[in-house]
């Protein structure tokens, strides 16, 4: 019997073996790359929600709170004469259409003075890219990382709803009048947030709150 010999892989064999296991590589680095990808834009979306809600969180809590007054007893008529003290803390702006910035107050005092100090007042407004919250008299923080949140949308747009006290007066309204009869008024605000990514421009989202006020208030007044 003649020698049998043993025959290795030709050089064309071999690189047709090269290039296949060069682009399974390829195929692989491609799908790990995009799975890379992919999950850095979940986890940036997943951040700038977190962001954008926490921001509307803060801004509806607030606003739930203005008009805070602990002597609130003071401002409701009675029988015995009393004067009725107005409310300090009442206003809010915006009072009317939307605005980029609010301003409230509510009690702090351990005491109630009947006065809004200098650390009863509070606030947010876009300044920038960034909300800002006012803690006391000039004094604001940012609310938002411009770091890592471009916040390019807030605005904070009032609504009010107004129930007519006329049964409460003792007598009817002059014709025309403006104030009388007195109406109570239910103070809502639609609160909407929008920014980008400063990681990733192209991911870009955007929040909507409602809040209704906690402390109604009531405008004009009857006659005689």
């Amino acid at each position: 019997m003649g020698a049998r010999h043993s025959r290795g892989l030709s050089m064309i064999e071999l690189l047709v073996g090269t290039a296949i296991g060069l682009v399974i590589v390829a195929a692989g680095t491609v799908v790990v790359v995009h799975h890379a990808r992919e999950n850095r834009a979940l986890v940036i979306e997943a951040r700038l929600m977190q962001d954008l809600g926490s921001a509307a969180d803060i801004v509806s809590r607030d606003l739930r709170r203005a008009g805070y007054w602990a002597a609130a007893a003071s401002g409701v008529r009675s029988d015995d004469g009393s004067p009725v003290v107005v409310n300090p803390y009442a206003a809010v702006t915006p009072d009317a259409g939307a605005s980029d910035a609010v301003r409230l107050s509510f009690s702090r005092d351990a005491s109630e003075n009947d006065v809004v100090d200098s650390n009863e007042q509070f606030g947010f407004r876009l300044r920038n890219s960034a909300v800002e919250l006012q803690l006391g008299d000039g004094n604001w923080q940012a609310l938002t990382d411009p770091a890592t949140l471009a916040v390019t949308t807030f605005s904070v747009e009032p609504h009010v709803e107004e129930t007519s006290l006329a049964a409460f007066c003792a007598g009817p309204c002059s014709a025309g009048s403006t104030t009388c009869p007195p109406r109570q008024q239910m103070r809502s605000y639609a609160i909407s947030i929008a920014g980008r990514s400063v990681l990733d421009a192209n991911v870009r989202r955007g929040v909507q709150s409602a809040v209704r006020l906690r402390n109604v208030t009531v405008v004009g007044s009857c006659e005689g």
